[in-house]
């Protein structure tokens, strides 16, 4: 056997997949991206018996017939790639529908092993799977596992080598009768696709043929790039077709799944799956549901569920945060105690530590609520809320799958936009999935929830869980308002049916919980010290350079020397103490004019008189600016801003403290600048995905009109509030 080995896990979503991935490799693994397409791509290792075993997680995948990009990209490693075994991880409890997938792979032909996943939960609701008899009926090794405590995962690496070994990389198909209707002409198909190579170097004949009469578009495309034969072939399946529509009201593409499910149950039914009593138990999720998903019940415990998630994360994560500033602060006071006074100090303390001190100091409530998001994944809970939520995205043009894409972009807060957005490949209808992707970035991301902490710790103090809650509610409302104006006015279509599978419930794994948790943290440090890094030097040097005239600089030179020599010379407590406060009025009326002067500080200016209809003053205009890069560059650069504008270097307490404190400021416009910040334009990587699932005129267009609305809320709400002197 080889050195190396490459092992692909496969597998419906919600099957334990990723778990068992996890279970194997540990924190020997890495995340990227399939080449070419923004598929989520995670490799891993582990060594055994002195072979290192290439473990490759492949997309979650309900089939083979490329229907979505991840069922592609899936379909396309196992072709190019060729993995010497493909383990299949299955639902145990859900095995007749799970073993649909493993069919396709049968033929496909490639060696496989099949992993009976949540075999605990089988084993209390009574029933029992004859994992031998099993293994016998598809000539394949059967390993009982439970991913989430790591039970199996030794027998299975073990049984997979084995078996890999006994294969050598030797694929055979499985044939399966499809019936008088489809058969003939399966095989017509088959010999002609043999006769002209169609593609056979990669796949089997009789796959390609069944793949035309399931409608799979990459496998026709090439078909067509290959010439004459692709249209011979396309005539051949609208024959079938036409004679399945004629003769039974269906298609072929329904008798294929039809007589496959009857495959499967002929496999199952010969004494693989038993109760252990005349009727077998109903299962503890279905109890769990009769609540959970109730019709009035459900929304109101979902509404619980997260509003209570936002008061622990304020609670717990508070402690720690303020831990986090207090270094920060001590940092940038070390640095400048050991520097000297100049460009270099000032681009160490206002730039990186400020800039990227103000984004890190959020890590800690960051890491507490992905621990609440990963509980609510790993248990079931969060496909409830979807399941929930399609009634109500009905109503407003939108597609039950359009929940998925809310969520990861940030329904719950601290998602991402840009998954958010890929993740909305998955709809099926184009004008669906393009109402979709323009407003999901309206979703409280992670990117945002460090400004919305920030504003609401400043400013609605014992109020920041509610502040977010709330937000999160008006983010889904702006997101589905929007999206019933864009299906009735620029995006019309009719809606498209909604299924969903909803998975047992779980009780995850601390850690499970600790790897997903720490998984997406990382993610926002990384950004922070590569990204932001940058983008905080970058903005830095935009609110440094030009330096002042050298008038201006004399005067206050002169000024500060003169209030220094009187300071030195003061005999009483009461002339020292007012000479030291015109001494730091100086200081910052020299740090502010800095400021103005340079291009940032010249471009928020001249936005002023514009952007003060919303509350907003220059140094806000900077932040708001560099936020259509990043929006975590709002905090970096407020940060920066505060700490070269107008803050005396006694004074301390972190960003929030300096906001609080400035004259400026205040929460109706703390209020006004958190509803521009949760509608604005997408940050820059999410316009890119956006581009790419639709075009670059909708992505223009959702900057555009987003950063528009965005505006006009703001002055309607600043506007009222100063009218009715509320929150002033």
């Amino acid at each position: 056997m080889q050195e190396n080995l490459s092992i692909a896990l496969a597998g419906n979503p919600n099957a334990g997949k990723t778990t068992m991935f996890n279970a194997l490799t540990g924190a020997r693994q890495s995340v990227g991206n399939y080449p070419g397409v923004t598929v989520e791509k995670r490799e891993g290792y582990l060594h055994h018996n002195g072979l290192q075993l290439n473990i490759v997680d492949l997309p979650g995948t309900y089939s083979l017939t490329a229907y979505s990009q991840e069922e592609l990209v899936a379909r396309d490693y196992l072709v190019n790639e060729r993995p010497r075994i493909v383990v299949d991880i299955v639902d145990a409890n859900s095995l007749e529908r799970h073993l649909y997938l493993a069919v396709q792979f049968m033929e496909m032909g490639i060696p496989m092993v099949l992993a009976l996943n949540m075999m605990d939960e089988v084993r209390k609701s009574g029933k029992k799977i004859d994992t031998a008899e099993l293994s016998r009926l598809l000539k394949m090794p059967v390993i009982e596992t439970v991913a989430r405590i790591g039970e199996g995962k030794e027998s299975l690496i073990r049984e997979t080598l084995a078996f890999a070994d006994k294969k050598n990389g030797v694929w055979e198909p499985l044939e399966i009768s499809y019936g008088p209707d489809i058969d003939p002409s399966l095989m017509d198909m088959t010999r002609l696709i043999e006769a002209e190579n169609l593609l056979t170097g990669r796949y089997p004949a009789r796959w390609i043929a069944l793949k035309y009469l399931e409608g799979d578009v990459q496998i026709r495309d090439m078909g067509d790039a290959a010439g004459d034969i692709g249209r011979k072939l396309s005539r051949m399946v609208e024959k079938v077709a036409e004679h399945c529509r004629a003769t039974l009201d269906t298609s072929p593409e329904a008798i294929i799944a039809d007589y496959r499910y009857g495959f499967i149950s002929s496999v199952t039914r010969q004494g693989v799956v038993t109760a252990s009593g005349q009727k077998e138990r109903i299962a503890m999720s279905d109890n769990i549901d009769r609540v959970v998903t109730h019709r009035f019940l459900g929304p109101a415990l979902m509404i619980g569920v997260l509003y209570g998630m936002f008061v622990v994360t304020f609670t717990i994560g508070e402690i720690p945060m303020g831990w986090v500033g207090t270094f920060f602060d001590w940092l940038g006071a070390t640095v400048t105690a050991i520097t000297r006074p100049g460009l270099i100090r000032s681009m160490l303390v206002d730039g990186i530590i400020a800039g990227v001190g103000g984004v890190l100091g959020f890590v800690p409530l960051i890491m507490v609520m992905f621990l609440g998001i990963s509980f609510l994944e790993d248990s079931g809970y969060m496909a409830r809320m979807a399941y929930m939520m399609d009634r109500v995205l009905r109503i407003f043009g939108l597609h039950g799958c359009s929940v998925m894409p809310f969520i990861v972009a940030g329904g719950i807060p601290g998602g991402c936009a840009v998954p958010g957005v890929m993740g909305a490949r998955t709809l099926r209808s184009p004008k669906e999935k393009l109402a979709t992707l323009l407003v999901t970035p309206f979703m409280p991301c992670g990117a945002k929830v460090p400004v919305f902490l920030l504003l609401g710790a400043a400013f609605f103090k014992g109020a920041a869980a509610t502040v977010l809650f709330w937000i999160t509610i008006g983010a889904w409302i702006t997101a589905l308002l929007v999206a019933w104006v864009l299906r009735n006015t620029v995006i019309r279509g009719e809606a498209t049916p909604f299924v969903m599978e909803l998975p047992p419930y779980r009780l995850p794994t601390f850690k499970g919980l600790c790897i997903h948790t720490w998984e997406r943290a990382w993610q926002y440090i990384k950004k922070a010290g590569t990204i932001i890094l940058a983008i905080s030097i970058l903005v830095w040097s935009a609110m440094t350079f030009p330096a002042i005239p050298d008038e201006a600089a004399r005067y206050f030179q002169i000024r500060q020397e003169s209030l220094s020599a009187q300071l030195s010379d003061a005999r009483t407590p009461a002339d020292k103490e007012a000479l030291t406060i015109q001494l730091n009025q100086v200081e910052n009326a020299k740090a502010e004019t800095t400021l103005k002067n340079s291009f940032a500080g010249r471009l928020g200016t001249g936005l002023e008189p514009l952007t003060r209809l919303a509350g907003f003053e220059w140094r806000t205009n900077i932040a708001l600016l560099g936020g259509f890069a990043a929006k975590e560059v709002i905090v970096s650069t407020l940060g920066t801003a505060y700490s070269l504008g107008s803050v005396s270097a006694e004074e301390t307490g972190g960003l929030a403290s300096r906001l609080k404190k400035d004259p400026g400021w205040n929460a109706l416009k703390a209020l006004s600048m958190i509803i521009f910040v949760m509608l604005y334009a997408p940050c820059l990587v999410t316009v890119v995905a956006i581009a790419k699932e639709s075009s670059w005129k909708w992505a223009a267009f959702s900057v555009c009109y987003t950063t528009l609305l965005a505006f006009i809320m703001s002055i309607l709400v600043y506007q009222t509030g100063q009218f009715f002197g509320v929150l002033m």
